[in-house]
């Protein structure tokens, strides 16, 4: 069974801050409330900051979790309200289905691979001289994306693989009353008139962050970057698309990438 967590930080306490600040403490705080967890189990985490007063935390795990260590040291222990809402995954599973539209939001890591990269790293710069001098082919380096457009491109060339499409933006009719002036008309069209090929879809990035830490704090070094996407999709094939909820999208899954939260549009019954 699968569970779906949400817990409240507070973010003036000091253990709050670190996890704040520190993808790989968070990964450890996860793994702490986890006693039944196997080495093949797929744990999600995301840590939402939108509100600066109370972020929250989202896990998805594979056996129920306790997260009492995370609000005695990171929440409001003695405060009102639910600290840490568990809930099982198993209802919102059940409603998946083909034509489906939820809204969504997901905070993932998009990357190119390349043998190329523009500004090397001292340790890709000896990789790329080692391999000149033997001859051999380089594999691919993994870069992140840098531009909000290229992160987007990453993420609408991947929905299908996921499970799911974005729709094009929606354009509602002008309210009545109110006049629109017609678009200036071209002497000479340059393109034949007819449909928007690259529509605007139902998606927007709404936060971009470098993470850049230690293992440990004194082990190897781990950058890379991550974006947040956030918008409406529609199912299109429901076992690709459980598989993507379950195990996640994209690269950096342990350091809060991957996890992918719906939510029902405005109207829209659960």
């Amino acid at each position: 069974m699968t569970y779906l967590s949400r817990i409240r930080i507070n973010p003036l306490r000091k253990d709050s801050r670190k996890l704040l600040s520190n993808p790989r403490a968070v990964h450890g705080a996860v793994m702490g409330g986890l006693p039944n967890h196997k080495p093949d189990d797929r744990v999600l985490w995301r840590m939402d900051p939108d509100n600066p007063h109370r972020p929250h935390l989202f896990v998805l795990s594979p056996t129920r979790p306790d997260w009492t260590h995370i609000i005695q040291d990171c929440g409001w222990p003695d405060a009102d309200g639910d600290h840490a809402a568990v809930r099982d995954y198993t209802p919102l599973l059940s409603q998946l289905a083909v034509g489906r539209e939820f809204a969504f939001r997901l905070t993932a890591s998009p990357v190119q691979n390349t043998a190329t990269p523009t500004k090397a790293t001292p340790s890709q710069a000896a990789r790329l001289t080692a391999h000149a001098e033997d001859g051999k082919r380089i594999r691919g380096f993994r870069m992140g994306h840098r531009t909000a457009a290229a992160q987007l491109d990453w993420f609408l060339t991947r929905t299908d693989r996921w499970g799911f499409d974005i729709p094009a933006t929606r354009s509602d009719p002008t309210a009545p009353g109110i006049h629109t002036p017609a678009p200036p008309t071209a002497p000479h069209p340059t393109s034949p008139p007819g449909p928007d090929p690259n529509p605007p879809y139902e998606v927007r990035i709404t936060a971009r962050h470098r993470h850049s830490f230690q293992k440990n704090g004194h082990g190897a070094h781990v950058v890379f970057r991550s974006a947040t996407f956030e918008g409406r999709l529609r199912i299109t094939d429901t076992d690709r698309f459980t598989t993507s909820l379950l195990t996640g999208l994209g690269p950096s899954r342990a350091y809060g990438c991957g996890l992918l939260t719906l939510a029902p549009l405005p109207g829209q019954q659960t």
